[in-house]
């Protein structure tokens, strides 16, 4: 009898990496291996992140750290850092095993390798756009054969919970056919490949059955879900599908473009019956000029109509996006549209990031390069203020009616504590809701009054 093998399992980076790590628990799983949070396990797996500089030392400081915590030293790199830099990676860091995605369905003979001690020769990186056909109809065929976390071949689920929470990521796509100039995610992430929806379906009826009240769907790029199935509105017709699952309270929609957010789909995220009406809005920046550097759409006008038209059907609806700022050729006049259009746009939250050269990307080439302290010295600004801006939105909120998602309870210093999410906030990036006295089991939907705020985050009461 074999004897029973353990692994340890480390994830990083966005909620995409949280099922990729799923589907690996799943895999090695079956295959007899122990799946166990003890830094002692015969392999320790770290699941990385690569998207930008911060992503990258973490992920890097988590390999050292479970190189060092693990008796024999038994310690692979997967996810996006391994895949983005393959053999670099393996050279910098011969304390680890890489691995690629491709390896990701053998993922239990790879650990047999390691555990035996059978040397593995990492991968040379390569632009993954390149393995799927340039015409998206055309990929559907080839995408199970290259590799693609996320993409089991079929309706089978394929994956674990690694935690009781009552909401889990769903992943609709891999992958992304955009071209943003600062963006290396698509040549190492590969072309944009939807999943069937039959097979979405497949895994979120095993995710209420599990336990999950809340399906947060992530992808690259969800608005362009569909266009290789060879129907662009296939997200429409998907959601209420989804929202019909029994035992599925509430689904979120994530990670939309603005330039390809049609008016059916908005439509569909603010009547539907189960969807929540939120907009995790990708905009980057405000400036037109700088969103046409960006090798992006839109400018501050025609954000701000956007935002209009989903709060004249829900005026409650959440929002939050992502800015960059500092990035090559950015002038004072542009940082300060960036800055007049969060003041109007009035977000639930923005996240600020300060621009650094991604390898292998077109703004990498730009000139106009900011000094890193400019650089610095602007995120720090415009953190600041969005800072004042999400507090503010969160006060405006205090009178409404809302429901809450129980999350957990925990016990203060004043007795016992409801922490969930209001339809506005999305698991760990949206602040929280506190109902103070509230002892509903996690899972639990609370309807309940905002009567304060602390930053992003609310405090209500139970109606």
């Amino acid at each position: 009898m074999t004897a029973r093998r353990s692994v340890h399992l480390v994830t990083l980076g966005c909620a995409r990496n949280d099922v990729d790590s799923e589907e690996l628990a799943a895999r090695m799983a079956s295959a007899g291996w122990e799946l166990t949070d003890s830094e002692l396990a015969d392999v320790t797996v770290v699941n990385t992140c690569g998207f930008v500089e911060a992503a990258k030392k973490d992920s890097i400081d988590a390999i050292l750290a479970a190189t060092d915590a693990s008796p024999d030293g038994k310690v692979v790199a997967v996810g996006c850092l391994a895949q983005r830099y393959g053999r670099e990676l393996a050279d910098a860091l011969p304390e680890a095993v890489v691995l690629s995605f491709d390896d990701y369905a053998r993922i239990d003979e790879r650990l047999d390798d390691v555990l035996a001690g059978r040397p593995l020769t990492a991968h040379t990186p390569h632009d993954r756009r390149t393995l799927l056909p340039i015409t998206p109809v055309s990929r559907p065929a080839a995408s199970v054969d290259v590799g693609i976390p996320g993409h089991a071949g079929g309706p089978a689920v394929l994956r674990r919970r690694l935690d009781d929470s009552p909401a889990a990521p769903l992943k609709l796509a891999s992958g992304c056919d955009r071209r943003c100039s600062f963006c290396a995610i698509p040549s190492f992430r590969g072309a944009f490949v939807s999943r069937p929806g039959d097979e979405i379906i497949a895994e979120a009826r095993w995710l209420a059955e599990h336990g999950v009240r809340e399906l947060v769907l992530v992808s690259e790029n969800s608005t362009s879900y569909g266009k290789d199935l060879g129907d662009v509105r296939a997200l429409e017709r998907l959601l209420p599908q989804l929202a019909a699952v029994d035992g599925v309270e509430r689904v979120r929609l994530t990670y939309l473009q603005p330039a390809e957010l049609r008016p059916s789909l908005i439509d569909v995220l603010t009547s539907t019956a189960g969807v929540v009406p939120y907009f995790d809005l990708s905009f980057q920046h405000a400036s037109g000029q700088v969103l046409r550097r960006m090798r992006r759409f839109g400018d501050a006008e025609s954000f701000l109509g956007l935002l209009d038209t989903i709060r004249a059907r829900v005026p409650q609806a959440g929002v939050r996006s992502n800015f960059i700022v500092g990035f090559p050729g950015e002038t004072h006049d542009e940082l300060a549209e960036l800055e007049e259009f969060l003041q109007r746009a009035r977000l639930d939250v923005a996240g600020v990031f300060g621009y650094s050269d991604e390898d292998g990307t077109h703004a990498a080439t730009l000139p106009g390069k900011l000094d890193p302290d400019d650089v610095r010295e602007r995120a720090e600004k415009v953190s600041a203020l969005v800072d004042d801006l999400v507090a503010q939105r969160a006060e405006e909120r205090v009178g409404e009616n809302v429901v809450v998602l129980v999350d957990r309870v925990v016990d203060a210093d004043d007795g016992l504590v409801a922490e969930g999410r209001a339809d506005h906030q999305a698991p760990e990036v949206d602040g929280v809701t506190l109902l103070p006295g509230c002892e509903a089991a996690p899972g639990a939907l609370v309807p309940a009054v905002i009567t304060g705020s602390d930053g992003a985050d609310l405090v209500g009461a139970p109606r």
